[in-house]
């Protein structure tokens, strides 16, 4: 049991992309029925104009999400006075040689403002899609563009909303730091194991901030061998999140640890802070005794000080996820 594959299978923790949305909605849900002052939706058909360096991108609510012109991206990306039509050629070159047909399933056309002021169907796509197309686009804006998409793509657009709009929001951002599909995949499955276990605990009387901290230090303790700060120095962390700079391996483990921890919790039915610390220990030592298991193996330590960090120690951050 090496492979990080066979990990994820023996313990029943490969799930899918779609169930990985699917069960970090309903846990969403779950919250926002006991929650009170929620933020004001934004209303579909809303329109606005976002700033890009010079350039103005119009983009209008629709079905709870942003959709954005796609001329105005073309334009702003290859300077062109002719947007439309390069969007045309662009569009005919996709889909002769890049399998467009699957892509144009994803855009839409909805009534946006001309230069005259009149309402005109526009070609419009979510930022996710915007951000494939843009991947067809040579430009020396690309990249800057990809990291602007990345902090505006979903703003506004909160979890009352569309509660799996985090899952979306840290897609994006992973892509653009070009993590690999595999790592997307697992990150996402921790941050959905993460949403369900805070929902357990807090359902069992555990719901100040301080107690999750200190019953996820616990659960990685057992897990890992080391406390969430000297596994962050481990890996020459300071400010950041420190699952953003897991790898694989570090990953499954700490949603075995969380999964296991949840389990647990509800089959001893546990209650307030000493409960749960108990389930957290159990939970951690089952991911633990997986951990040691690999390394018996491998003959290798599964912490590794490997991260994400850029030449400058930085990288575009996400709050609000774990």
């Amino acid at each position: 049991m090496t492979d990080e594959r066979d990990v994820e299978k023996e313990f029943g923790l490969n799930m899918s992309m779609d169930e990985a949305f699917a069960r970090f909605g309903r846990a969403t849900k779950e919250e926002l029925e006991v929650a009170s002052n929620l933020p004001a939706k934004v209303p579909d058909g809303e329109l606005e104009l976002v700033p890009f360096k010079k350039d103005g991108i119009r983009r209008v609510c629709h079905n709870d999400e942003w959709w954005y012109s796609i001329v105005d991206v073309v334009t702003a990306l290859t300077g062109s006075e002719r947007g439309r039509k390069y969007w045309g050629d662009l569009k005919a070159k996709m889909i002769e040689k890049e399998g467009f047909s699957e892509l144009s399933d994803e855009i839409g056309q909805l009534p946006m403002p001309g230069a005259d002021g009149k309402m005109y169907k526009t070609d419009v796509a979510t930022a996710e899609t915007i951000l494939r197309i843009i991947q067809s686009i040579t430009s020396p804006k690309a990249e800057p563009f990809k990291r602007w998409l990345a902090r505006v793509g979903y703003e506004r657009i909160q979890e009352a909303q569309d509660p799996e709009v985090l899952i979306k929001r840290a897609i994006m951002l992973y892509t653009v730091q070009g993590r690999s599909d595999d790592w997307i995949e697992k990150r996402i499955r921790t941050i959905v194991s993460r949403k369900e276990l805070t929902a357990e605990w807090k359902k069992r009387g555990v719901t100040e901030s301080k107690d999750f901290a200190t019953l996820s230090n616990v659960i990685s303790e057992h897990t890992f061998g080391m406390g969430v700060q000297r596994h962050k120095a481990v890996k020459g962390l300071k400010s950041q999140n420190l699952r953003d700079h897991m790898t694989d391996m570090e990953l499954i483990l700490t949603m075995l640890g969380e999964t296991s921890t949840k389990e647990i919790a509800e089959k001893r039915d546990a209650q307030g802070l000493y409960q749960n610390f108990e389930a957290a220990q159990a939970g951690g030592n089952i991911a633990g005794s997986a951990r040691k298991q690999i390394e018996t193996q491998t003959g290798q330590k599964v912490v590794s000080s490997a991260n994400f960090l850029g030449k400058n120690g930085d990288q575009l951050s996400l709050p609000g996820k774990d």
